[in-house]
């Protein structure tokens, strides 16, 4: 909500629950914001105890610092007992990426084979699976963005443990990435929706010359590997791959416009035979 003409209140104080694609898209909502008015917007954090004590588990007041202006909550409860694999981590540069993946590897190791099954080989898959993630804001955004990854049991919803990765950025979105490269050749059909059919149906990237670029198509066909989701949203779309176990549509368009984009991946717990 508007607070005079001066500041944007984020009132998150009835929240009661909030997972990694949240946290991040409101450091997105929150940094919009704060370039359309020329000042850091005021946050209202949650009143529940536990959903503050499970976003400082996941840093996110660090990262929210350099985008609202809050008060510092108190020592409260700590929170879900899900694992966290990665906080929340703002991504700017290569160095970044490095950062990250470095961090996660000790971790993902553990999580993945116990609460996944996976074979221990598959951090080193995750691993590039991450890089990818971040890389895709460091090459095609030109703007910072976030990182953050989680396990959870998904009891209710399928019965079984599952890692969540989430990353948001405030560039140019994939239209804008792609544009000069290959607007041309779809004339008045060029648009969110087409641009992300290019890059994640038909692997074209911003690269005039073939094999840069193709993170999105190794993710696809790792996550396809385990069963697992992905969906990108940019502009006013959002594409995915979906498994049987997910009835989220393939594609949607007509969305509220979405600067940047937005990669969720969903890595389900095998299922022994």
């Amino acid at each position: 909500m508007a607070l005079g003409a001066e500041k944007t209140l984020f009132d998150a104080r009835h929240l009661r629950w909030v997972d990694p694609n949240g946290m991040v898209a409101l450091l997105v909502a929150g940094s919009v914001a704060a370039k359309a008015q020329g000042g850091r917007p005021r946050l209202g954090l949650p009143e529940s105890a536990d959903v503050i004590g499970y976003l400082g588990r996941m840093a996110f007041f660090e990262a929210a610092r350099e985008v609202f202006d809050f008060e510092a909550p108190g020592r409260r409860s700590a929170g879900s007992s899900s694992d966290v694999l990665l906080e929340i981590t703002r991504v700017a540069a290569n160095a970044d990426v490095h950062e990250v993946v470095d961090r996660v590897q000790g971790k993902a190791g553990a999580i993945l084979a116990s609460k996944l099954g996976y074979p221990t080989t598959a951090v080193v898959q995750f691993s590039v699976i991450l890089s990818e993630v971040c890389q895709n804001i460091i090459e095609h955004a030109e703007a910072p963005g976030w990182v953050a990854a989680q396990a959870y049991n998904w009891a209710r919803r399928l019965g079984r443990f599952v890692v969540v990765i989430s990353v948001m950025d405030v560039g140019r979105g994939f239209r804008g990435s792609l544009m000069d490269q290959h607007s041309a050749r779809y004339a008045d059909r060029w648009g969110d929706t087409t641009a992300l059919e290019a890059a994640f149906l038909h692997g074209l990237t911003r690269f005039p010359d073939s094999g840069r670029g193709q993170g999105i198509q190794q993710i696809r066909r790792q996550v396809r590997r385990w069963d697992g989701a992905i969906t990108i949203r940019s502009g006013t779309a959002r594409i995915g791959q979906v498994p049987e176990w997910d009835d989220t549509p393939p594609l949607v368009d007509g969305l509220a416009p979405l600067p940047g984009s937005q990669i969720s991946i969903i890595l389900p717990a095998r299922v022994t035979p």
